[in-house]
């Protein structure tokens, strides 16, 4: 079941002409209810589904991964307005744990992370040469050194030895896998971009684990893949509503499999130049 039962939209405070009250999706939105513990948004672009998402996130103020946290990155300057006209809706009680995870952040964390674990081992080589030069101990360079190593091996066992040599699909489902805990919402948005069609699959096992854990977990995707996931609840941003429904009406789902059975009908008129 889900932890976080719905969100209000409150209407009193907002601008209709500012962004992101323009949007007509969160112009028009009331209120939605979260029936399952896997809820998908789905959409075009535009149509709303990140906006939203990075208001609820904006709400519970989780933690990011990326460069800055939700209270202060400037590019959810208008997911905090959002923010402040959302109520949340909780089973049971409020929950503190889980995070936020756009796509386009992903892959300057992992730089940064590969950075950080270059600079301690730097780090620690120097601090060992110099006090080799000034003839400590093995005992004592063990010792003065031991602090590094250690926040260096954390980080190579949550992120992997090398996170900038392993493939972005690695990478993160490594960085998923290692920050999932129990009882937490996790906030996606377009997971798939760093996932080939293999790892999206493995992607979804880790969901299943997660569910399991008592987690929840709302994810803006395109994928049909995601999309697949067995008795996840399906909100379609369309036509400035929402509105659930199934995997087998959604359009994205249709047009791929017609473009998967014939994909000459759409490519005959593309010729080389």
């Amino acid at each position: 079941m889900p932890l976080l039962k719905g969100i209000v939209l409150k209407t009193a405070t907002r601008k209709q002409d500012q962004y992101p009250f323009n949007v007509s999706t969160v112009k028009n939105l009331k209120d939605l209810a979260f029936k399952r513990s896997i809820c998908f948004f789905v959409g075009e672009n535009g149509s709303g589904k990140s906006t939203l998402l990075e208001g609820l996130a904006a709400k519970l103020n989780f933690p990011t991964i990326g460069a800055h946290p939700v209270a202060t990155d400037p590019s959810l300057d208008a997911a905090r307005r959002l923010a402040a006209t959302l109520q949340l809706q909780w089973a049971s009680k409020v929950v503190h744990q889980g995070f936020f995870l756009r796509a386009e952040d992903f892959f300057g964390f992992i730089q940064r992370v590969g950075q950080m674990q270059r600079e301690l081992e730097r780090e620690e080589e120097s601090l060992r040469r110099e006090m080799e030069e000034a003839g400590s101990s093995d005992y004592g360079i063990q010792l003065a050194t031991g602090s590094l190593r250690g926040n260096r091996d954390a980080m190579s066992n949550r992120y992997g030895e090398n996170p900038d040599a392993q493939s972005h699909g690695e990478s993160y489902l490594q960085l998923f896998s290692s920050r999932i805990q129990r009882n937490s919402i996790y906030l996606m948005d377009e997971p798939e971009a760093a996932l080939s069609p293999m790892r999206q699959l493995a992607f979804l096992d880790l969901l299943l684990q997660g569910e399991e854990q008592g987690n929840q977990f709302i994810i803006a995707t395109h994928s049909p893949i995601l999309l697949a996931y067995p008795g996840a609840q399906i909100l379609l941003f369309d036509k400035g509503t929402v509105s659930e429904t199934d995997y087998d009406s959604l359009e994205h789902v249709r047009f791929t499999r017609m473009f998967l059975n014939n994909p000459q009908a759409f490519l005959h008129h593309l010729k080389p130049r």
